[in-house]
C-alpha cells in the first residue's frame, strides 16, 4: 500500500520534487499537494514577462494539469494548511479538513518583506511575488500611471521592468548606493543601471523610504530627505523572508528558516522542508536553482537512497528587457585574490573573474552571459586554473578552440 506522503506549497520546489519522486518513486507513495493559490505552479521568474504583457499567464505553468493527473499527484488548490497534528500525523486545513501523512514536506517558500512605513496600508501598495500581485497591478496600470518600485536587487528590477513594460512611468528607489550590491561590483552595477535607464526607468540610489504618502490613496513615497516622489502605485520588491510559519507553530527547529539536515529532514524524521523556507548549515536560498538541488535530494532519499545536500554555490541569472547579468561564487575579492578583468564598452561587455589560489572563486558578467554555467562549473568544481588562465575571460568557445 502506499505511503501517505504530504507537500504543503505549489511552487516550483514542490513541482521540482513531484518530477525527481515520478521518475524515482512512482507508486511508492500517495502524493498530495496542498497550495494557497488557487492555481497550477507556475514560474515565478516569468512575473515580470506576465506583467510586461510578453506572455499570458497560463504559459507559465510549470506543468498541465493533464501531467499531474497522470503522476497520481492529489493537488488541492486555493485552500491553505493552517496546523501540523504531529502527534496525529496530519496536517490541518483551513477549512478544517484533515489529511494524514507518513511523511511530510514543506515547501512553503518566502513572504514578501513589506516595510513597515507610515502609510504601507494605503491603498495603491502592493507586493510582487505571486500571480495575484501581477493581476492587481495589472488592473491599476492605466496610461498616465506612475509607480515607484522600493528595491533595486533582482525582485525590484523585475517588478519595475515589468511595469516599464506594461507602460507605466517607473522610477525605482534603492537604499544602496548601486544596484545589485550582493551580487554585482561597481563597474557592473554601473553598466545595469546605464541599460535599466535606457528603458525608460529612472534609478534613484541611497534613497531611503520613510512614508508614504495619500489619504484614501496611494499619492507619493516620501524620502527621508524630504523629497516626495510622485505615485499612484507603490511596488515594494525588496526582498523575501522564509516562511516558516507552519514549522515554528508545530514546534520544530526554526532559525530565520525551517532548520534541516543534509538529509533535508527537520528535528522530526517524518517531516523535511526544501526550497526558500528550509535553513540548511545556517543559509538559506532565495534561487531557484538550489530549491531544485535540493529536489533531487529529496527524491532521492524518499526513493530510499542515501543521497546528500552539502549546499549550493549562488549564482545569479538575470535577464530583464534584453539585459544580460551573471554572477556567481564569492566576487567580494580581497588581499589574497586577483581579479581577471575583460572589458569593451563599444560592445556593452563586462567580464570580471575572481581567483584566489589559482582556482576560480567568483564572477561577475554583464552583457554576454553565455559562458556562465561554464564559469559556475569551475566555481562549484574548483580545478587549477594555471592552464586555462590565458584565455579564461574569453569564456569556454576559445578554450574549446
Amino acid at each position: 500500500m502506499s505511503e501517505p506522503l504530504v507537500i504543503v506549497g505549489n511552487g516550483m520546489a514542490a513541482a521540482k520534487l513531484c518530477e525527481e519522486l515520478s521518475a524515482r518513486a512512482l507508486g511508492r507513495y500517495a502524493v498530495a499537494v496542498i497550495g494557497a493559490e488557487p492555481g497550477l505552479a507556475y514560474n515565478r521568474v516569468l512575473l515580470s514577462d506576465v506583467l510586461a504583457g510578453k506572455v499570458p499567464a497560463s504559459d507559465i505553468q510549470m506543468k498541465p494539469a493533464a501531467w499531474w493527473r497522470a503522476q497520481g499527484v492529489t493537488l488541492i488548490q486555493g485552500r491553505p494548511v493552517a496546523a501540523i497534528d504531529r502527534p496525529g500525523r496530519a496536517v490541518v486545513l483551513a477549512d478544517g479538513c484533515r489529511l494524514p501523512f507518513a511523511k511530510l514536506v514543506l515547501a512553503t517558500g518566502s513572504h514578501p518583506i513589506r516595510l513597515p512605513l507610515p502609510g504601507a496600508d494605503l491603498p495603491g501598495v502592493t507586493t510582487f511575488r505571486d500571480l495575484a500581485d501581477v493581476s492587481a497591478l495589472l488592473a491599476a496600470a492605466k496610461p498616465g500611471t506612475r509607480a515607484v518600485v522600493i528595491g533595486g536587487g533582482l525582485l525590484g528590477l523585475e517588478a519595475a521592468s515589468g511595469l516599464a513594460g506594461a507602460g507605466v512611468a517607473t522610477t525605482l528607489v534603492h537604499l544602496m548606493e548601486r544596484l545589485m550590491e550582493r551580487q554585482l561590483d561597481a563597474p557592473a552595477a554601473a553598466l545595469l543601471r546605464r541599460a535599466v535607464e535606457a528603458r525608460g526607468i529612472t534609478v534613484r540610489l541611497e534613497g531611503a523610504s520613510a512614508a508614504i504618502e495619500g489619504e484614501g490613496h496611494v499619492t507619493g513615497l516620501r524620502l527621508a530627505d524630504g523629497e516626495v516622489l510622485p505615485a499612484d502605485l507603490i511596488v515594494m520588491a525588496c526582498g523575501v523572508k522564509p516562511n516558516a510559519d507552519l514549522a515554528r507553530a508545530a514546534g520544530l527547529t526554526c532559525n530565520r528558516g525551517v532548520v534541516v539536515d543534509d538529509a533535508l529532514a527537520t528535528d522530526d524524521p517524518a517531516i523535511f522542508a526544501l526550497g526558500e523556507c528550509a535553513e540548511h548549515r545556517g543559509a538559506t536560498y532565495g534561487l531557484v536553482a538550489p530549491a531544485y538541488e535540493q529536489a533531487r535530494v529529496l527524491a532521492r532519499r524518499l526513493a530510499g537512497g542515501d543521497a546528500t545536500y552539502a549546499g549550493s554555490v549562488v549564482s545569479t541569472n538575470l535577464k530583464v528587457s534584453g539585459v544580460h547579468v551573471f554572477s556567481a561564487g564569492d566576487i567580494s575579492g580581497g588581499p589574497s585574490c586577483e581579479d581577471i578583468v575583460l572589458t569593451d564598452r563599444g560592445l556593452c561587455l563586462y567580464r570580471r573573474l575572481i581567483v584566489k589560489d589559482d582556482r576560480l572563486v567568483g564572477a561577475v558578467l554583464f552583457g554576454d552571459t553565455v559562458d556562465g554555467l561554464y564559469y559556475l562549473d569551475l566555481i562549484t568544481h574548483r580545478p587549477p586554473i594555471t592552464a586555462l588562465r590565458a584565455e579564461l575571460a574569453f569564456g569556454r568557445p576559445a578554450l574549446a578552440a
